[in-house]
């Protein structure tokens, strides 16, 4: 494992062995040996090709839905952990794809490729669309109702990401003959070829009683939901 639990809430990171690591900034708590830090750019935050006078704004959303972040290298090991939140490590097979929402991401290996994507658009290796004006449109309308945000960050290849949750993360297989249904707000990420779609129960006759109940996205594909175990947000 790249990562090493230190306890639930600091990991731990040898350089000499992970190469770089990206971090969001703010969250490393201390480092012994020679590190250097510097900022990082994540790709994808400058616009959406193909979306025409929308791109501007798109582009405007995406800086204010990602967490701005620092690399560190060199030969040490250093010290990470963000507001006293509880941390999940997932390691990634070879092709594989993180989606997660960015105030949960607390660092990653640098051999991951980082990108900023539309939260309604499906892996593509789940098919579908969601890309384009109308991906754009749902995508603002599912983090408008669900305060999460109207992009979400892939990160894509081989190595290891570490998660942030209030109350520690469980971990859900998706695949199974029925789909998955997770509130929006206790969503971490989903890892593999994993879609999300927002649904509603409500109807005229249960307005106003179901409380926040009432939407849940429903997880299919194949691959595994992380949740975490409260409806805190970060």
């Amino acid at each position: 494992m790249t990562f090493t639990k230190v306890n639930n809430k600091v990991v731990r990171v040898d350089l000499n062995q992970s190469g770089p690591v990206v971090a969001r900034r703010g969250a490393m708590l201390f480092y012994t040996g020679t590190v250097h830090f510097s900022p990082h750019q994540v790709p994808g935050a400058g616009g959406m090709p193909g979306l025409g006078g929308i791109a501007a704004m798109a582009g405007r959303m995406m800086q204010g839905e990602h967490e701005a972040t620092m690399v560190a290298q060199g030969n040490g090991v250093v010290h990470y952990g963000f507001r006293g939140l509880e941390t999940h490590i997932v390691d990634m097979p070879a092709g594989g794809e993180l989606r997660v929402e960015a105030s949960r991401l607390l660092a990653h290996t640098s051999g991951l490729q980082s990108a900023v994507v539309q939260a309604s658009a499906a892996p593509a290796a789940a098919g579908g669309g969601g890309g384009g004006l109308l991906g754009a449109l749902r995508g603002a309308a599912t983090g408008m109702v669900t305060g999460t945000g109207m992009f979400t960050t892939q990160l894509s290849g081989y190595g290891a990401a570490v998660l942030l949750a209030h109350g520690g993360i469980i971990e859900l297989q998706v695949g199974g003959p029925a789909p998955v249904f997770v509130d929006p707000q206790s969503f971490v990420a989903a890892l593999g070829p994993v879609r999300t779609d927002l649904k509603s129960t409500m109807s005229w006759r249960n307005a106003g009683r179901t409380g926040g109940e009432s939407l849940q996205l429903e997880c299919t594909g194949q691959g595994i939901v992380y949740v975490q175990a409260s409806e805190e947000k970060l």
